[in-house]
């Protein structure tokens, strides 16, 4: 394990932080090298404390505990990311006889300097309890290796020394902290404590020295694994890896159709985690359960381990609905069970699984949104790394059922249920075709503000760049050059939506060109490539988006950006209002065709938009000229022109017809075969 202090990087932290005291500044430093490490913490994992004075508003010192506040990373914590409780009080309850959840939380936030700041760490009062200035804790992959062994106090002591005091597993909170406490008590000269099947502590009197002494037991810990043969199996290779990832945009729809809706799934496939899905101990390794209680929360009890023959594609989707339904009536069974024991009421959370194993394939992690599947993902790569290297000290001995239960339905994580607010489109994937342009940022910018994952498709991939520049990166977005002339072009970025989001729930198809010209002036080529993207190109779009939206299974919603000139052409228009007036009728024939799946197809009629967000409409930058002239206009005055002509005197956006596709993606009415007009309102184009 890499030592990452840097004594001019820890200058420059009291440089940055020096306002919050040198203490707090350089516990600041100090945690975010713990975070900077993925073998040590995972997205919020571990916690960190430091005691230093806290002048009160009356200018009294107090002398504070600062702790790791709850929803902060250790990667980019700030000062404000450790509130400050009272060290005295903290103290003193840990000789309280007993106590709830509930009533320590309680005494923790009613304790507190500044009561703005988040909820301090469930682990407050083991920190508190530690005589020294700094606390580190993290879930180090190789101790977790050594902790969860069959004869995990053996190796640690083996490893780590006589001097570390190793405690049993007991769930977070008042209790870990009263036996802890205990445990330096019979054992003061002790440097360091362990928890079993938990994670690490290490303290000191200065930052530095408690991150020394962090990083040197993890990295024995790393030794010892090493000395006794842990050694990583070979990779698979790339083409296997090639292979797996062509599979996998297959297979998620299949998957997140078998959820019922509601999750997106991410998938990952690398080398080494090709190899450990393909193990022979993987369904053991599945069984053991998580690596630290912590990560039931994220990942549930268990793994879903999903089979697939291969080689016969016809047969995926029995084999997974046949697992996904084992996963469901196991864990039920697993609730029941539990409940039977403690006798105690709870809400039930629900019983899909939150990481899918595939041989063959790779992983796939369920959640809510984007950092959900990649928490999960991110947590299954460690998880299995560490079981492959604990196999050379025996297997890996997980928490049982009950200890796992107590954390997943903690009456703390109970409270947090039904307190959030979704969105109309939350957990679902739109993909915008001609996402370019400036109708295709405009309908990203209002789905993706609706809480759907958006994939953006376009044949120009700076194009595509720019849009996604405007929109602003993020995992929730994604952009696929692809062609909607070329089948094989779509079909390659659907498979890339399902990769990353699991497959789709909205397809806007909204990819186009224009020509101007008089009919008796109008060039046969022309004609055929205004045809060939608008017409051929929304029919191969909305037909692999019925393909895909039937193999998934669960609905959705298919809508045309289509045109006023639909119902309202325009003179030397003969090309672009036909091949709408096509792709309009066709989806009115889909719309009759998909209504028995449950895929609703619509059409929203718009006027010009010339611009969205500064990206200008690549088609009327190649036509504005034309059908300026067409006008008797200078082509400055199009846009002037195009809004006095509305009834509403109003310029349309492309976030007017973002919204005007969140009506029907919403699903707000039930309707389908239907037209909205986004026009200001035309009397020529009225439907009649």
């Amino acid at each position: 394990m890499q030592n990452r202090w840097d004594d001019d990087e820890a200058r420059a932290a009291l440089g940055r932080w020096g306002s919050w005291g040198e203490a707090l500044a350089l516990r600041v430093y100090t945690s975010r090298l713990i975070g900077a490490e993925s073998a040590l913490v995972l997205h919020g994992g571990g916690n960190t404390s430091v005691k230093a004075p806290y002048r009160t508003l009356l200018g009294e010192e107090v002398e504070a505990l600062y702790v790791k506040g709850s929803g902060w990373d250790l990667g980019s914590i700030e000062p404000q990311g450790l509130p400050a409780v009272e060290l005295a009080h903290m103290r003193r309850v840990l000789r309280v006889p007993d106590l709830t959840d509930e009533q320590m939380v309680n005494e923790q936030r009613t304790h507190m300097f500044d009561a703005s700041s988040p909820n301090p760490s469930i682990e407050t009062l083991l920190h508190a309890f530690f005589p020294a200035r700094f606390v580190d804790h993290s879930h180090a992959d190789a101790i977790l290796a050594l902790t969860n062994a069959p004869d995990g106090e053996r190796h640690l002591r083996a490893a780590l020394g006589d001097d570390v005091v190793v405690v049993p597993y007991v769930k977070p909170g008042f209790d870990l902290a009263v036996l802890a406490a205990q445990a330096l008590e019979d054992q003061p000269d002790a440097r360091a404590m362990v928890l079993l099947q938990h994670g690490l502590f290490t303290w000191g009197d200065t930052a530095k020295a408690a991150y020394d002494d962090h990083i040197e037991l993890v990295t024995r810990a790393e030794a010892y694994l090493a000395s006794h043969g842990a050694r990583p199996t070979a990779p698979a290779d790339v083409a296997a890896v090639t292979e797996a990832q062509a599979r996998a945009g297959r297979l998620a729809p299949l998957l997140r159709g078998a959820l019922g809706g509601g999750f997106l799934l991410g998938h990952r496939v690398t080398p080494e985690l090709l190899t450990w899905v393909d193990d022979p101990r993987l369904e053991a390794w599945v069984a053991a359960g998580p690596l630290t209680p912590d990560h039931v929360i994220r990942t549930k009890n268990r793994a879903c381990l999903v089979r697939v023959p291969l080689d016969d594609e016809a047969a995926w989707p029995a084999a997974v609905k046949e697992a996904i339904d084992a996963y469901v009536a196991d864990y039920h069974a697993y609730v029941d069970a539990q409940v039977a024991r403690t006798g105690g009421s709870y809400t039930r959370l629900d019983p899909w699984p939150r990481v899918i194993l595939v041989p063959g394939v790779g992983a796939f992690g369920v959640g809510a949104g984007p950092k959900d599947t990649r928490i999960c993902l991110d947590i299954t790569e460690h998880t299995l790394a560490v079981k492959e290297a604990g196999e050379a000290l025996g297997g890996f001995s997980g928490l049982s059922d009950d200890h796992l239960f107590d954390v997943e339905y903690w009456s703390l994580e109970q409270a947090k249920l039904g307190k959030k607010g979704g969105k109309a489109l939350g957990g679902r994937v739109a993909l915008v075709t001609g996402g370019a342009g400036a109708i295709g940022v405009g309908v990203a910018k209002v789905l993706r503000a609706a809480g759907a994952a958006v994939v953006l498709t376009d044949r120009d991939e700076a194009g595509l760049q720019r849009a996604v520049e405007v929109l602003g990166k993020g995992a929730d977005l994604l952009a696929v050059p692809a062609d909607v002339t070329q089948a094989a072009s779509l079909r390659l970025a659907f498979e890339a939506a399902a990769r990353a989001f699991g497959g789709v729930d909205v397809v806007v198809v909204n990819a186009g060109i224009a020509h101007s010209r008089a009919l008796v002036d109008l060039e046969e080529e022309a004609w055929r490539r205004v045809q060939e993207v608008n017409s051929t190109g929304a029919f191969l779009t909305v037909r692999e988006a019925g393909r895909q939206l039937q193999r998934q299974g669960l609905g959705g919603h298919v809508v045309l950006v289509s045109s006023k000139n639909v119902l309202g052409p325009g003179a030397e228009f003969g090309a672009y209002s036909a091949s709408k007036a096509a792709a309009h009728q066709l989806c009115k024939v889909a719309a009759l065709e998909f209504a028995p799946h449950g895929i609703r197809v619509n059409m929203v009629a718009p006027d010009a938009v010339f611009a969205q967000d500064g990206v200008p409409s690549g088609l009327w930058a190649e036509i504005g000229p034309d059908r300026a002239k067409a006008k008797g206009l200078a082509p400055d005055e199009l846009p002037e022109h195009y809004r006095g002509r509305n009834l509403l005197g109003t310029p349309i956006t492309g976030e007017d017809v973002g919204r005007a596709v969140l009506f029907f993606a919403s699903a707000q009415t039930p309707t389908t075969g239907a037209t909205l007009p986004v026009d200001g309102g035309l009397a020529g184009a009225f439907p009649r």
